[in-house]
């Protein structure tokens, strides 16, 4: 397409880890200013440090286990967002906030996560991974699910399937945010370590199905993938599946104070 045609959107990219509560008060802040036409429909790509525990906005928190989570200086917040618990580090975590008109968007919820499943598989391509989209999991292997990454959804990636990418979106009042994570290294199972269960055999049971069932992109590429590369990529991917031109910037003092102030409602 045209780079004339391409409607302009801004790439954030944050090279500097930051904290959970702050990484989510930052999507929702992009969402309620891209959601009200104040900034251009936003991509944001980031880390998190120290590791977190994000739950979904309906997910309970003693679901935690915090004790754990306090001894291992793991952080825990809640997403504005859907889904289960996941485990934030050794990643790239990407957001996408617009206004549910956006034109590269615009349709059913459904419409405009298989668009952006579709950038992220092009630009997952940049990496050497060959991703694609899960199919609808059967009824028994929902239940008593914990851990996001514990079975693919319909429209998530996979990769020779297991899954890779999880991606969870919310429309309050016309403003859309999707985001997920891209798992860069490391152990797939650590998820397990930091949710309660009655039974010690339970987390074991947990932790050996996340490893058999989702893996990171380094471990599916069969080479280190770092975050900036993975960052390129996405752009990348982005840049051809979507009628976009991303137009690289910051956030505005604006979203930043916006941020500042729902900072406190973020933590578990």
């Amino acid at each position: 397409m045209d780079t004339l045609t391409r409607k302009p959107w801004r790439v954030i990219i944050e090279d500097a880890p930051r904290s959970g509560a702050w990484n989510m008060a930052v999507d929702r802040a992009i969402m309620e200013f891209a959601g009200n036409h104040k900034v251009p429909a936003t991509l944001r790509i980031y880390q998190w440090r120290p590791p977190a525990v994000s739950i979904g906005k309906n997910q309970p928190g003693d679901v935690l286990y915090k004790e754990k989570m306090r001894i291992d200086g793991v952080s825990a917040v809640r997403r504005p967002t859907g889904g289960w618990a996941i485990f934030h580090t050794d990643e790239l975590t990407y957001s996408v906030a617009a206004h549910s008109d956006e034109p590269a968007l615009a349709g059913a919820l459904m419409t405009a996560y298989v668009r952006i499943s579709a950038a992220l598989i092009a630009g997952l391509k940049h990496l050497g991974l060959n991703a694609q989209q899960a199919p609808q999991p059967k009824a028994e292997q929902k239940q008593d699910l914990v851990a996001c990454f514990a079975v693919p959804y319909n429209n998530e990636l996979t990769v020779d399937g297991k899954k890779l990418m999880g991606s969870a979106q919310a429309r309050p009042l016309r403003k859309l945010l999707q985001h997920g994570s891209l798992p860069l290294t490391g152990d797939v199972g650590r998820a397990a370590d930091y949710l309660m269960f009655t039974h010690e055999m339970e987390r074991e049971k947990l932790r050996d199905h996340l490893r058999a069932h989702a893996a990171t992109a380094s471990e599916c590429a069969g080479r280190e993938i770092t975050f900036e590369e993975a960052a390129a990529a996405m752009i990348q991917g982005f840049s051809e599946a979507l009628p976009i031109e991303l137009i690289q910037s910051s956030l505005s003092d604006e979203e930043i104070q916006y941020a500042q102030g729902i900072l406190p409602t973020t933590s578990v």
